[in-house]
């Protein structure tokens, strides 16, 4: 029962994260005319799609990594690294996010890191890339007692959660920005709800659906991996429904 729970999170949750992605490409394609590499208006359009992908999408998907039955099993060392490298998949479509915007306003001569978005995101990011490399360096390599682990372990699990809960809020306030700016001085504004601004509200609300998700499972109790002794009690999660 447990674990009929648990799969249909996951089926839940990659629907939700599919549909996230693929919404934020149809609301740049439809409404704000495409995709390019030059330095334009579509050169930015890039970066919503990049950053709802890969801090929110794939960033929320390897964080529970270790909610896996299967990982409960066996060695560690194969769920460590594929742990790790959703993360750096999850972190190179963010500096490729980065780089379309900050191209995009260097190239139109506009401002950056000047509003509260940008500052928010930017926090989201460094803080992602320090909590990134700390795993790496104490979690994947070999060098680090268990000591150290086990003291660094609540602040990494905290601060995942917590540059999750940073990574939506970026978004939400990202969404919010670009609807003001695109929609100022058209024939229908954005307090009128035109039809762009109803699909764009929809989307925010699908990630943070997303992302509550996410730290549900993270959360739940019954879904995390036991420690060392306490597998067999659990261990039965496993084999139901198969």
């Amino acid at each position: 029962m447990v674990s009929g729970r648990f799969y249909l999170s996951c089926l839940l949750l990659g629907s939700l994260g599919s549909m996230c992605i693929l919404f934020t490409i149809y609301w740049m394609q439809y409404w704000r005319g495409g995709f390019a590499w030059n330095g334009s208006i579509y050169m930015f359009n890039w970066h919503p799609v990049l950053m709802v992908a890969g801090m929110v999408v794939f960033y929320g998907g390897a964080s529970l990594v270790y909610r896996l039955p299967q990982s409960w099993v066996g060695p560690k060392l194969p769920w460590k690294l594929l742990h790790a490298a959703l993360h750096l998949m999850a972190f190179v479509l963010t500096v490729v996010g980065l780089v379309a915007v900050f191209t995009f306003h260097n190239h139109g001569r506009i401002a950056n890191l000047y509003s509260l978005h940008s500052w928010l995101g930017i926090t989201t990011v460094f803080l992602f890339a320090c909590q990134w490399f700390l795993g790496f360096a104490v979690f994947l390599l070999p060098w680090a007692s268990m000591w150290l682990r086990s003291l660094l372990k609540p602040i990494h699990v905290f601060f995942g959660a917590a540059i999750l809960s940073l990574s939506i809020a970026s978004v939400i306030s990202g969404i919010n920005e670009k609807l003001f700016f695109s929609l100022k001085n058209t024939t229908r504004p954005y307090h009128s709800l035109p039809s762009e601004a109803v699909f764009a509200n929809s989307t925010g609300m699908l990630v943070v659906a997303f992302g509550l998700l996410v730290l549900y499972i993270l959360l739940a109790s019954s879904w995390k991996r036991p420690e060392p002794g306490i597998l067999t009690d659990r261990q039965p999660l496993l084999h139901d429904g198969q």
